[in-house]
C-alpha cells in the first residue's frame, strides 16, 4: 500500500465532526492508491460522520484519499455529474434527513 503523505489532520483544518470519524485511529489508510482503495472505503462503512465527510470533500474539492467513502475518481465523476450542485453539505445533509423521514 502506498502513502501520498497526505493525512485527514493535514488535508483540512480543525473541525468538529472530523473527531468522531472512524479513521481517526489510522487516517493514512485513507490515502492509498489502487487496489487499496477499495480496503480504504471499507473503514468508512460504519462511520457515523460520513456524510459530514463527503460532503466537505465534495464541497472543498479534495483530490486525493478516501473521503465519506468515495476515491477521489468516484468523487470527480460525480462532480461532473452534478455541476449544478453548489453546496453538497447543504445537499447531503437534506437527503439524509429525507431517508431518515422515511425510514
Amino acid at each position: 500500500m502506498r502513502s501520498t503523505g497526505i493525512t485527514a489532520a493535514t488535508a483540512t483544518p480543525g473541525g468538529d465532526w472530523r473527531t468522531r470519524g472512524a479513521c481517526q485511529r489510522e487516517p493514512d489508510r485513507l490515502f492509498v492508491t489502487g487496489a487499496a482503495q477499495r480496503a480504504a472505503k471499507l473503514i468508512c462503512v460504519p462511520c457515523p460522520v460520513r456524510t459530514q465527510c463527503l460532503a466537505e470533500a465534495l464541497d472543498r474539492r479534495i483530490e486525493f484519499g478516501v473521503w465519506g467513502g468515495m476515491t477521489e475518481r468516484e468523487r470527480r465523476s460525480l462532480l461532473l455529474r452534478r455541476p449544478e450542485v453548489h453546496n453538497w453539505t447543504e445537499l447531503l445533509e437534506q437527503a439524509a434527513r429525507d431517508h431518515e423521514g422515511g425510514c
